[in-house]
């Protein structure tokens, strides 16, 4: 009973009992239970500091974690980046292959110079097979008549001129005949030419001056054919490119509408519109690339409705779409030999007749 009341109650009884006792065996228990007293009271502190010490020891990991965790948020932040900058150049070039002819088609303005040499150039070379028998569309004999001929060609075709002409040269065959005609004469043969009263002054007046300043003989330079009456660039570069065999330009309406609608150049002034052209162009082709111009501008490229359904150069043209695109709808637009029909000279080239052209019907035949 002593032992469970020293052991259950140690406010009332164990203490003292074990002053009063001395024993040896008592003091050496109350020895050893004081440091298992101290043990216990170490434990809870030891317990603590264990607790503390894992306390911190999970908010170390975790403060470790959280850099790190902000360590690899950075990278993924940066991922995406880099990850948009691969995959952008590969849809960029995806699109090229696909493109080139469109982009060239659409936004020919981007397309670099040597990329637009090479596009004129192309044009010109499909075109040279398509007419391979392109020539100059007045009937002439001579420079003299190639020369007038030229000049009467302004405002009309160059079927009116052609049907007009050969009575005009069977009265009037030389420089000197025309120079010294009745005014009036001439008005009436030159009428169904239109403007005829001013075709009359112009043609008597460069004859006059062909008789005076240059012996009767069309002059073979440039700067000798635009002095005279009536005749500008347009006409000295027929003149030198058909009679003389001299490479030159022909800005004719026809030239001027295809050149701007292929971007080639966007001058509106002819002078500028032949420097821009010609410097795409070596000299050498400048006549036979006027001819393909004029020529698909006659048949197929029409100012109001071009045929573009029908067009051979299609693919290489920025303007396609602004006419027909229906290929049999387009075709009903064509003209001249491509549509059947008859060409504007009365006296075409054999090339041309062996090709399959018809020659005109001279005026008055219907």
């Amino acid at each position: 009973m002593g032992e469970q009341g020293s052991d259950g109650g140690r406010k009332t009884a164990g203490a003292p009992r074990t002053a009063a006792a001395g024993t040896g065996a008592s003091a050496s228990a109350a020895k050893k239970a004081a440091p298992s007293k101290k043990a216990a009271a170490r434990k809870p502190a030891a317990a603590k500091k264990a607790a503390a010490e894992k306390t911190p020891g999970a908010t170390k990991p975790a403060a470790k974690k959280a850099p790190a965790k902000k360590a690899s948020s950075a990278p993924l932040k940066k991922a995406p980046a880099p990850r948009k900058q691969v995959v952008a150049p590969k849809k960029a070039t995806a699109s090229v292959p696909a493109a080139p002819a469109k982009t060239v088609a659409a936004h020919p303005q981007g397309e670099s110079r040597t990329a637009l040499v090479r596009r004129a150039r192309r044009i010109n070379r499909e075109l040279a097979e398509v007419y391979p028998y392109a020539h100059p569309e007045l009937d002439f004999e001579n420079p003299f008549q190639l020369v007038v001929a030229t000049v009467l060609s302004a405002q009309t075709t160059d079927l009116r001129v052609n049907q007009t002409t050969p009575a005009l040269f069977a009265k009037y065959p030389t420089p000197e005949d025309l120079a010294a005609a009745n005014p009036e004469e001439v008005e009436e043969i030159l009428r169904p030419t239109g403007f005829f009263r001013a075709k009359t002054k112009s043609v008597i007046g460069l004859s006059k001056a062909l008789v005076e300043q240059f012996g009767g003989e069309v002059p073979g330079r440039l700067e000798d054919l635009v002095k005279l009456p009536g005749v500008g660039r347009k006409t000295a570069f027929v003149v030198l490119g058909n009679a003389f065999g001299r490479p030159g330009i022909t800005v004719d309406t026809h030239f001027q509408r295809l050149v701007r609608r292929w971007k080639w150049t966007d001058e509106t002034d002819p002078d500028k519109i032949e420097a821009a052209v010609g410097a795409l162009f070596p000299k050498s082709d400048w006549t036979d690339l006027s001819h393909h111009v004029i020529w698909h501008g006659r048949r197929i490229c029409h100012a109001r409705k071009p045929a573009c359904g029908a067009c051979p150069i299609a693919p290489l043209c920025p303007a396609y779409g602004e006419g027909e695109t229906d290929p049999e709808k387009a075709k009903k637009l064509l003209k001249y030999e491509k549509a059947g029909q008859p060409g504007q000279r009365l006296k075409p080239p054999q090339a041309y007749l062996d090709a399959g052209g018809r020659a005109a019907p001279p005026l008055g035949a219907g």
